[in-house]
């Protein structure tokens, strides 16, 4: 791969369309392991400029400037905790904005790179209310201009927060000398509020603001003495960490890393990239190194270095913990990520310093520190909640409050257009950008971009859930599957809705219903094949078939073991699946009659 220049697949773009889909699931998963997605490196420079200017630069600039402080003298600040607090609030300005996580090619905003704002300052653009007819005042799929005037309302606070001078309280001063005070806990009050009153119109721009983590360190800002806030960070951060640790316990974590290594761009070694592989290219499935990277570098460092930093009180052993997890995070930055959530990595890293070196338990920032033991148990029991609850019941939360960041368990799907159907999305939809494909029609031959649009499908498949909606797609199309033209949700989600993470709940069934109230898809049109997160106590996940004129057709379970058993390309056929219920013709005609009247 050059600079400017990626590594194509090596397949012939003129005839690649009449190959059968599954030959060109082998090519691309194929491709995948000795080059991911071939990005030029021209690109990976694009972000890491962000991350340099953008988000360090003007950050750090910010946050220390107009708090008094010097900002190139970094040993006068770092530790500082209105930097700490202004940080946090800058990473949310730029995820509320667009501008961090789930931006640019990598998350498949090719033209234009940034979503957020282009689409939520939009009138009639689709939002997503997590509770719809339950919550009053929150029905409906329509963009307001009110909804646009609180989004813009939430933005002017966070600037406003993140440029305002602190203010000193007795409990900072009287432990911290020289310090510039605490952001005012008046202005992050009416964030605390913008946040749920948003997110119960729109769970798109609360997911994409990263709520499930920075809302509870605005609580904590606000209510909190400075030692009860400083140690409730750090329960903050530990739960995230633990959380998605013992969310990799399972099948599914493993067969995220080698991709992952795949993709990464400074790794050229193929031979080091095929060793995370059983055997390239016939059993593209983990190999015992792939694995034991992912449990050993991953579960275990994740789980057990956090309770370290928690509860040491040894410099030498605080310093060595704090040092590995800083790795840790600029390891996963390093790898480029699809859904590319640098920002966040790089501020857990230097979380990590701030907190637990910065603040550290012998010091008396430990938990037992605390001015109530209660307190901490009350603290720490808010924070497992959505964590216990979404592994039990991962259908009641999003992947993301659960803490299952890239643990491999999401929701996820495939949508499935008949010839020239998708078409419609650009025709009737509300957006600031087309179809993925459109925008790569841009720069690309269409023939060109097809192959780029099945690449997406590739990186899927060499996941778990990839099988299984493969295995839908094959049984629900049949030999049609070769002419319809198949999706990768993630990406065509945030075409439609501006953000996506890995969050199949932002394109479940809600979805697909605002699509069809818009684009009035004919039956067979548009398929979709959809699929629950794993509980953690089951062996099994949910799955639903969606047509977009018909509603759900079909609800149904499969095994974990089967789908981790499989190619990428599925040369066995479809795996088994549990069917548990089908829509019979009569209901068919029911629903369609009812959709014609709705719409």
């Amino acid at each position: 791969m050059g600079f400017k220049t990626g590594h194509f697949p090596e397949v012939d773009p003129a005839t690649f369309r009449d190959l059968p889909f599954r030959d060109r699931l082998r090519a691309m998963s194929t491709h995948w392991v000795d080059y991911g997605f071939g990005t030029p490196k021209m690109v990976h420079t694009v972000y890491i400029l962000k991350l340099l200017f953008l988000y360090i630069g003007a950050g750090t600039a910010l946050a220390t400037l107009t708090s008094g402080l010097s900002w190139l003298d970094v040993s006068s600040w770092w530790n500082q905790p209105i930097v700490y607090q202004k940080l946090i609030l800058w990473t949310v300005l730029l995820e509320a904005l667009g501008l961090a996580g789930s931006w640019g090619p990598l998350a498949g905003h090719f033209k234009p790179m940034t979503g957020g704002f282009r689409y939520w300052l939009k009138p009639e653009t689709i939002r997503l209310p997590p509770w719809p007819g339950k919550v009053p005042g929150t029905s409906g799929d329509r963009r307001t201009v009110g909804d646009v005037a609180l989004y813009a309302l939430l933005l002017a606070n966070l600037i406003v927060a993140v440029v305002l001078p602190g203010v000193h309280s007795a409990s900072v001063d009287a432990l911290v000398a020289d310090n510039a005070g605490l952001v005012r806990p008046a202005v992050v009050a009416p964030l605390i509020v913008l946040l749920i009153v948003i997110g119960l119109r729109d769970k798109v721009i609360f997911i994409a603001a990263r709520s499930e983590q920075y809302l509870p360190a605005m609580v904590f800002f606000t209510f909190l003495p400075f030692v009860d806030m400083i140690v409730a960070f750090k329960l903050l951060i530990v739960t995230v960490w633990v959380g998605a640790g013992v969310s990799k316990f399972g099948r599914h974590f493993a067969m995220v890393v080698p991709p992952m290594i795949s993709n990464t761009p400074w790794m050229l070694s193929k031979r080091v990239k095929r060793m995370h592989y059983r055997s390239f290219p016939n059993d593209l499935r983990p190999s015992h190194l792939g694995s034991g990277v992912a449990h050993v570098l991953g579960t275990f460092v994740e789980i057990v270095t956090p309770l370290v930093l928690l509860f040491s009180t040894n410099r030498t052993l605080t310093l060595l913990a704090v040092l590995l997890m800083v790795a840790f995070h600029f390891f996963i930055a390093s790898t480029f990520p699809l859904a590319v959530p640098l920002e966040w990595n790089l501020l857990f890293a230097y979380a990590t310093v701030f907190l637990f070196w910065g603040f550290p338990a012998w010091d008396g920032y430990a938990v037992t520190d605390m001015s109530s033991l209660w307190l901490a148990g009350a603290i720490t029991a808010a924070l497992c909640f959505f964590p216990v609850l979404g592994n039990l019941r991962p259908d009641l939360v999003s992947f993301l409050p659960s803490m299952r960041q890239y643990a491999g368990n999401w929701a996820s799907a495939t949508w499935a257009f008949a010839p020239g159907a998708e078409e419609k999305l650009n025709r009737h939809i509300v957006r600031a950008a087309e179809n993925t494909r459109t925008q790569l029609l841009a720069t690309y031959p269409a023939d060109v971009a097809d192959v780029v649009m099945h690449q997406l499908l590739g990186w899927r498949s060499m996941h778990s859930q990839g099988r299984a909606l493969i295995s839908l797609m094959m049984r629900h199309l049949g030999d049609d599957i070769d002419t319809y033209d198949l999706r990768e949700a993630e990406f065509s989600c945030n075409s439609i809705v501006a953000f996506n993470f890995g969050d199949g709940h932002l394109h479940n069934e809600h979805l697909i219903a605002a699509i069809q109230r818009r684009c009035n898809f004919a039956p067979g049109e548009f398929v979709v094949a959809w699929i629950e997160s794993q509980p953690i106590h089951k062996g099994t996940q949910e799955y639903k078939v969606i047509d977009a004129a018909l509603g759900v057709i079909e609800r149904g379970t499969y095994r974990v073991a089967d789908a981790v058993a499989e190619q990428p390309w599925l040369p066995n056929g479809p795996i088994p699946f549990d069917v548990q219920w089908t829509m019979d013709r009569e209901g068919a005609h029911r629903a369609a009659a009812q959709r014609e009247v709705t719409a």
